[in-house]
């Protein structure tokens, strides 16, 4: 049996992490929660890619290449995207990978405009508020997830 492999896609700015706003993102660099997600994967005995991108159809086009590619499962943070991407929702539901939002700040908490998900709708879970740790948190929600459909 081949290992799962996980996709982990984070939209605009997020290569910004540790240098942006570290009083609600943190001080950790994208490179820093890649490194640490790279481990627990390790651990868990799954493979997982990262794709980092500013564009709104690169992202589209790496979800839709998911299913060719044989990715299981996506951990998703589309970042500003999540308000305003009917397109990104739209590619997670057509193709049959399930994927898992996170973010690291509470969306709920912030400003009126970043209170609403679009793409959440399209997702089996959000997670939402709990730093860099949400990144884990999803991979291991999205292995979950897949090992219960496999007992089936």
């Amino acid at each position: 049996m081949r290992p799962m492999n996980i996709l982990i896609i984070n939209g605009p700015n997020l290569q910004l992490l540790g240098l942006r706003e570290p009083n609600i993102y943190g001080n950790l660099t994208l490179e820093e929660i890649n490194v640490g997600l790279s481990k627990i994967a390790e651990s868990l005995g799954v493979r997982i890619e990262f794709f980092q991108s500013n564009h709104e159809g690169a992202i589209v086009d790496k979800i839709a290449a998911a299913c060719h590619k044989k990715i299981d499962g996506i951990v998703i943070n589309p970042a500003a995207y999540t308000h305003s991407s009917i397109a990104i929702c739209d590619a997670l539901r057509a193709v049959p990978t399930p994927a898992v939002e996170v973010h690291i700040s509470n969306i709920s908490s912030r400003e009126h405009f970043r209170q609403q998900s679009l793409t959440a709708p399209a997702c089996i879970g959000l997670i939402t508020g709990f730093g860099a740790d949400g990144y884990e948190w999803g991979l291991r929600a999205i292995i979950k997830h897949l090992g219960n459909i496999s007992k089936h």
